[in-house]
C-alpha cells in the first residue's frame, strides 16, 4: 500500500540540472500532463489496493502473510530504490529515465493483472516498485527542471491538487466497481495502467524534446542491493509470525537483517557518492524530524491498510462504501496543507508537527475504542475519525518538509527529502509486517480454537453458512486483532509527538524574520 501524496513530507529530491528554457511554454505543459498521469499510476495503484486486498484474496486463495507481501514487496523495491531512482535521471537525462521507469511500471502491471496465484503477484508487484523508484522522483523532477523558478509553484502546486484527486477518488471508483462486478474486477485495477502509461510515454516522446544528462553520477546499486536484503529480511521475519505454523524463521531472519542493517551502514559510510548520506543523521533537528515521520507513517501505513480488511471481511460493509476512507484525508491534506505551511513558517514547525501528530494520535485510539466496543459504523464512527486523522496529517505533512529542508544546509536539501520520503515508505513497509502478526496473534488468542473449526483468518471474509456463533466469535476477534493495531499506532504516534517537539525547531524561519524586520 502506497502512504498518501506525500508532496509536504520530504518531496522527491529535484535531480538534473536542466535548464528551464530548454522546454517552450507549449511543452511545458505537455510535461505536466505527462507527470500527472505518471503520479497517477502510482496513486491509483496504491490507494485502490487496500480496497481490493479482500477481493484479491478470496480470487486468489491468498493467505494474510502472502496479502502483506503483495503489498510489501512493492513498498521493499521502491523504498529501497528510490534515491537510486532519482539519481538515474542526472546519470541520464530526465525524459530517457522517466520513460523507462514508465515503461517498466506498466508491463510490471500488466502482470499483475494476468498473475495466476499469490507468489507470481508478490513477484510482479516487486517489479513495480522497481519502475516505481524511476518513474517516481521523475514526475516532479521534471516538472521543477521544465518550468522556470516563477512559474513552478503553479505547476506543482497543479501537480499535487490532481495528486490529491486521484488518491482520493480511486478508491471510491474502486470499491463501486468492485461491489458491482465481484472480486474478479480486481484485475482491471492493474489494467488501468496500460492507457494511462502509454498516453504519458507518448507525450514524454512525441511532445518533449530530450534532455542531456546532467551529471555523470554513480548507481549505488550494491546499497541498494543491501537495503532491498535488509529491510526484506526484517519483513519476512516480522510477517512470518502471522503466517501459518509457527513462524520458526522470523527470528532467524530479524536477525540476518539485523546484520545486513549494520553491513549497509558500513557499507555507505565507506562509498564515495553513497545513496544516502549518513552524516546528516548527525544532525539532531533532521534525525529527530526523520523518528517522527517513521513513527508517524508506520501507523498511518497500518490503519490504512488493515481497516478496510476489517470492514469489508469483517464486518461485511460493501467496498463501495468503504471506497470513501481515502476521501477526507486526502481532502483535508489538499485544502490545507498550503496554508498550514504558511502558519508554520510563522511560527516554527515545531508546534504544528506537535499537534498533528497528536490529533492523529486521538483519531487511532478513537478507531481502536471503536473496534473494541464493536460499534460497526462507518459513516457516524470510522469517517468522522478519518477526517480527524486527515486533519492532524494536513497539520503534519508540510511543517514536517519545512523542518527536514531547514535542518540542512542548501546544497544537502535534495538528499535530505529523499532519506525523509524513503523513510515514511519504510516505515509503511515494517508496519505492514509487524502489524499483521500483532492481529494474527490477537485473532488467534481470542478465538482460542486452534486451527481445526475452519473460521477464516484474519481479514478473510467468511465462508457462506457459517453457523451464527462461529460468525459472532469470529468477528469479536476481528474487532480486537485491530483494536489492537490501532491502540499500538496511536501510541506510535504519541511518540511521534513527543518526538518533533523535543528535537525540532520552534523558531519561525530565518527569512521569516528577516521579512519582518525589513517591514518593522
Amino acid at each position: 500500500m502506497h502512504t498518501p501524496t506525500k508532496v509536504g513530507t520530504g518531496a522527491i529530491p529535484l535531480t538534473g540540472s536542466l535548464p528551464a528554457d530548454t522546454f517552450c511554454p507549449r511543452a511545458r505543459r505537455f510535461v505536466l500532463i505527462a507527470a500527472i498521469l505518471a503520479s497517477a499510476l502510482g496513486f491509483i495503484d496504491g490507494s485502490v489496493l487496500a480496497i481490493a486486498t479482500p477481493a484479491i484474496r478470496v480470487d486468489l486463495g491468498a493467505s494474510l502473510a502472502e496479502a502483506q507481501w503483495i503489498s510489501n514487496a512493492y513498498a521493499l523495491t521502491l523504498s529501497a530504490l528510490i534515491l537510486v531512482g532519482g539519481a538515474a535521471g542526472d546519470r541520464f537525462g530526465l525524459r530517457h529515465s522517466f520513460v523507462a521507469g514508465i515503461v517498466l511500471f506498466i508491463a510490471a502491471s500488466l502482470a499483475c493483472a494476468l498473475a495466476p496465484n499469490p507468489a507470481m503477484l508478490i513477484a510482479f508487484r516487486a517489479v513495480q516498485g522497481i519502475g516505481a523508484a524511476i518513474m517516481v522522483p521523475g514526475s516532479l523532477a521534471i516538472i521543477a527542471k521544465a518550468y522556470p523558478k516563477k512559474e513552478r509553484g503553479r505547476a506543482i502546486g497543479i501537480w499535487a491538487a490532481a495528486s490529491a484527486l486521484t488518491t482520493a477518488l480511486g478508491p471510491v471508483l474502486g470499491g463501486f466497481v468492485l461491489s458491482v462486478f465481484g472480486n474478479g474486477i480486481w484485475r482491471a485495477i492493474f489494467a488501468i495502467n496500460l492507457p494511462l502509461g502509454l498516453i504519458s510515454i507518448y507525450l514524454l516522446l512525441a511532445k518533449i524534446p530530450a534532455d542531456a544528462p546532467a551529471e555523470k553520477r554513480s548507481l549505488d546499486l550494491g546499497g541498494a542491493a543491501l537495503a532491498i536484503l535488509a529491510f526484506g529480511a526484517l519483513a519476512y521475519g516480522l510477517t512470518s509470525m502471522s503466517g501459518d505454523g509457527e513462524g520458526l524463521m522470523s527470528g532467524p531472519s530479524i536477525a540476518a537483517g539485523a546484520v545486513l542493517l549494520v553491513v549497509f551502514i558500513v557499507f555507505e559510510r565507506r562509498r564515495r557518492e553513497p545513496m544516502i548520506d549518513l552524516s546528516l543523521f548527525r544532525i539532531g533537528a533532521f534525525a529527530g524530524a526523520n523518528v517522527a515521520t517513521f513513527f508517524l507513517y508506520f501507523a498511518l501505513s497500518a490503519n490504512l491498510f488493515y481497516l478496510p480488511m476489517l470492514m469489508i471481511a469483517g464486518w461485511g460493509l460493501s467496498a463501495a462504501e468503504v471506497g470513501f476512507i481515502f476521501l477526507p484525508l486526502s481532502a483535508l491534506m489538499a485544502l490545507l496543507s498550503g496554508p498550514v505551511g504558511q502558519w508554520s513558517d510563522r511560527i516554527g514547525p515545531r508546534f504544528p508537527i506537535a499537534s498533528g501528530s497528536l490529533v492523529v494520535a486521538l483519531a487511532f485510539a478513537g478507531l481502536a475504542l471503536l473496534a473494541y466496543w464493536g460499534i460497526h459504523s462507518f459513516w457516524l464512527g470510522v469517517f468522522p475519525l478519518m477526517a480527524l486523522m486527515g486533519f492532524g496529517m494536513a497539520l503534519v505533512v508540510s511543517p514536517l518538509s519545512t523542518a527536514i529542508m531547514t535542518a540542512v544546509e542548501d546544497k544537502d536539501t535534495g538528499a535530505a527529502s529523499g532519506i525523509n520520503n524513503a523513510v515514511s515508505r519504510i516505515g509503511g513497509l515494517i508496519a505492514v509486517a509487524a502489524m499483521g502478526s500483532l492481529a494474527a496473534w490477537v485473532y488467534a488468542g481470542v478465538l482460542s480454537t486452534g486451527a481445526g473449526t475452519g473460521l477464516p483468518g484474519f481479514g478473510e471474509p467468511p465462508p457462506a453458512g457459517l453457523a451464527p456463533g462461529l460468525d459472532a466469535a469470529r468477528l469479536a476477534a476481528s474487532d480486537a486483532a485491530f483494536a489492537a493495531v490501532a491502540a499500538v499506532t496511536a501510541l506510535l504516534c504519541l511518540l511521534s509527538a513527543i518526538t518533533a517537539w523535543t528535537t525540532v525547531s520552534g523558531e519561525r524561519l530565518p527569512w521569516v524574520r528577516d521579512t519582518a524586520n525589513q517591514q518593522g
